[in-house]
């Protein structure tokens, strides 16, 4: 039976991807467990702490299709502890003395916390991945854009003119960012936990450096200075992570979400054959993927705040704390590869309309360049002066119905500062761009060969 967005056969696909739930799945979780046993065993056996032949049993035996998941979930809520059912299952398969030596050392914590370590690594390189497409999307558009004149809007209304390009290459620049974050989090996320305990080791013997040094090597993770147990920062600091790239994506599809509005109508996403906007208004086309892709964000920011106050943790383990990540911590993962995903998908399928873009700039007939002729005339009369000047011929202007130009030729002052010519050239909107085109070609010249990108 179905309960949950991300196992329901008709909502997983908004909430989650299956790359993801199969990182994320019960059969993932345990065999990652599994792992740790495997590279525990080979690591002691090794260094001669334990048989050669019990870790070879030990190896083979920890594979989840071996494993009875219904017998050791029954027995999960029978004796009320996350590992040891599971290690009985193991066990099983085991002779005696490989038996005896399953698990040797280790406390759950050691197993559950790598477990969690492996498949965040798993996740990690989606994350990486399909942040990449974005980017790529991104480079795109902003280079295809650079010279799109469009309006640029400040609290909610026209304000000066901009491109397209230029906003696209702003979330260029936000997110090539948080590829670095990405990047600098590894060497601080992908670590083993091999504590025991209570974080003293004590329990692995005198050579638990070669243990650990040896078990993270296997799994590809780096090795402590000390217990983390306690520490939970490094994983509060990859979801929150996550959280601030979910906002940045939330942000670019509510953008594109508000830019599809009729009134406007700058964009479209793609529109695919059988794709219905509501089940009694057939002519609608609505912009279902800017929103989910606006909406998925506020699940993920939710979820990564549970992990920090899963930092504030008692003595050296606390179940209550810790046990609070089982949950925030996959969902942050889920929804989080569901955003990248489909805002990958709806730049890939973004519809730029130019026509209405220049129909938009328009609409104010030359008022968007008040800034540009305020400061042209005050180099001629003072800054003070021109805006004076200015406020009087736009609220005239604008009451009598003329454009911006037919304003500034009926005001008295101004039309004896400039000509006719001069006030048609001070009113065309691609005439003030600032310094858009050269901030552009910066950052697309620095995305060039980001290593990000290639991903």
């Amino acid at each position: 039976m179905s309960v949950s967005v991300f196992d329901m056969q008709t909502m997983c696909h908004l909430w989650s991807t299956p790359e993801m739930r199969d990182v994320f799945c019960e059969n993932t979780r345990l065999q990652k467990w599994l792992d740790f046993e495997r590279a525990l065993a080979e690591t002691q056996a090794e260094l001669g702490l334990i048989p050669a032949e019990a870790a070879t049993e030990i190896a083979a035996a920890c594979d989840i299709s071996k494993i009875d998941l219904v017998a050791t979930a029954e027995e999960t809520r029978r004796i009320k502890h996350t590992l040891v059912p599971l290690l009985r299952q193991v066990q099983k398969q085991l002779s005696p003395t490989a038996s005896e030596n399953l698990h040797y050392g280790a406390t759950t914590q050691d197993v559950v916390d790598t477990g969690l370590i492996l498949q965040l690594k798993d996740a990690h390189a989606i994350v990486t991945r399909d942040l990449a497409v974005i980017g790529r999307e991104l480079v795109r558009l902003a280079g295809e854009h650079r010279d799109t004149v469009m309006v640029g809007r400040t609290h909610g209304v026209q304000a000066l003119p901009i491109t397209f390009g230029h906003k696209c290459a702003i979330w260029l620049d936000e997110l090539s960012r948080h590829a670095e974050r990405l990047s600098q989090a590894e060497s601080r996320l992908f670590v083993v936990m091999l504590v025991g305990a209570v974080g003293s080791q004590a329990s692995y013997g005198a050579r638990v450096a070669e243990i650990e040094s040896g078990v993270a090597k296997r799994l590809g993770l780096a090795a402590t200075d000390i217990s983390w147990a306690p520490s939970r920062d490094r994983i509060a600091e990859y979801t929150t992570l996550l959280a601030m790239i979910a906002a940045t994506l939330s942000k670019i599809g509510n953008e594109l979400f508000n830019m599809q509005r009729n009134e406007f109508a700058e964009v479209e996403e793609g529109f695919t054959e059988g794709k219905l906007g509501s089940s009694t208004m057939p002519h609608k086309r609505n912009p279902t993927a800017a929103e989910n892709v606006a909406m998925l964000s506020r699940s993920v920011r939710y979820s990564a705040s549970m992990m920090l106050e899963a930092m504030v943790q008692e003595h050296e383990r606390d179940g209550i704390a810790w046990k609070s990540e089982w949950k925030a911590v996959p969902e942050t993962l889920l929804v989080s590869g569901a955003i990248l995903f489909q805002a990958g998908a709806l730049l890939k399928g973004l519809r730029i309309d130019k026509d209405a873009m220049k129909r938009n700039v328009e609409m104010m007939q030359g008022y968007l360049l008040s800034e540009k002729v305020m400061l042209e005339l005050g180099n001629k009369v003072g800054k003070n002066t021109a805006h004076e000047w200015l406020y009087e011929a736009s609220m005239s202007g604008i009451e009598k119905g003329l454009s911006f130009a037919e304003a500034l030729r009926a005001h008295e002052h101004i039309s004896d500062t400039f000509s006719d010519d001069s006030v048609s050239e001070l009113t065309r909107p691609e005439a003030y761009l600032g310094a858009i085109g050269d901030s552009i070609d910066r950052v697309l010249a620095r995305e060039k060969d980001a290593a990000w990108l290639a991903v």
